[in-house]
């Protein structure tokens, strides 16, 4: 059988086992760049993920980082990458949440290598995951005042009088 059928398959059968269990309205479902991705409800992504790693063999979470669009009402998000070693399976699960209310739950229970990823994606975008053992943050100082990944954040220091911006095509 063609990989590419083997994929398919693989990917209807992850949409009909979420849809089976939590509806058909719990989840929306598209293919970009090959890789099948879910978007899943803020309230419902630790359930959603409990679920792929227990029912579908999901036991490996690849990477996990976090996602910033100004302007819309859920601007902050964060992108799970899994894998079932297993059935030789990728998907990504996407779910979202608003600036003000930049809270989602640590899946830290699930895989325990999400704890440095979940610090990382506290330390550049600003998301607080909820139970976490170790929410601080880990590449950036601890009174840094700004998330630097998300795109409000300057990309230069507006106080600077030393630099000639005619050098740079301003």
């Amino acid at each position: 059988m063609p990989a590419f059928t083997i994929k398919a398959d693989r990917d209807q059968l992850t949409i009909d086992k979420l849809s089976e269990r939590f509806g058909p309205a719990g989840f929306t479902h598209e293919r970009l760049y090959d890789t099948m991705c879910f978007t899943v409800p803020r309230e419902q992504v630790h359930e959603v993920l409990a679920f792929l790693k227990a029912e579908l063999d999901f036991n490996f979470l690849t990477s996990l980082c976090g996602m910033h669009f100004p302007g819309l009402e859920l601007e902050l998000g964060a992108v799970y990458f899994l894998h079932s070693m297993r059935n030789g399976h990728r998907i990504r699960v996407k779910t979202f949440t608003s600036l003000h209310e930049a809270k989602l739950p640590t899946v830290t229970d699930l895989w325990p290598t999400a704890n440095w990823m979940e610090r990382e994606t506290w330390d550049f975008f600003g998301i607080n995951f909820t139970g976490h053992p170790n929410m601080k943050r880990i590449l950036n100082m601890e009174d840094f005042p700004a998330f630097p990944l998300r795109k409000d954040y300057p990309l230069e220091d507006p106080t600077r009088d030393d630099k000639d911006n005619t050098f740079f095509g301003r």
